[in-house]
């Protein structure tokens, strides 16, 4: 994978989230990934309202085509978009969210576990939780 030629998560964010799916027993190829924005803005920033706004409907296609069960938010940008301006990261991570049928579970963003390797026990257990609350959906 390239930076630059349309594959989520590469780079140091990319490479630790594939070391969580190892950790975990997941296949990168048995999720699926989707950002906010369909192209990166410049210098890697976070994606401004009217950006992201621009791409909610085809995001909006992206879901209803493969109707997930359970829907990981990583990050700020994603919690926002998704759940509303009125969540934040820190309060909301780790904490389960449903909305028109699909569980939403809030996490840091793998970038944020760079810049804080504290914040990586959390991730953890939220995947961990996501992989629990999955096997239940399943079964049902």
């Amino acid at each position: 994978m390239k930076i630059g030629y349309g594959e989520p998560f590469v780079g140091k964010a990319g490479k630790l989230m594939d070391k969580a799916f190892i950790g975990l027993g997941i296949k990168r190829e048995e999720v699926y990934i989707a950002n906010i924005v369909k192209c990166r803005p410049p210098q890697n920033r976070n994606p401004e309202n009217d950006e992201a706004q621009a791409c909610m409907d085809f995001l909006r296609s992206q879901v209803m085509l493969v109707k997930p069960k359970i829907i990981v938010l990583l990050g700020s940008v994603a919690l926002k978009n998704i759940l509303g301006k009125d969540y934040g990261i820190t309060a909301s991570r780790g904490k389960w969210f449903e909305n028109k049928g699909i569980l939403y579970m809030p996490t840091w963003h793998p970038a944020a576990l760079l810049r804080d390797e504290t914040k990586k026990i959390d991730f953890w257990k939220d995947l961990k939780e996501v992989l629990a609350r999955l096997e239940i959906v399943n079964s049902m």
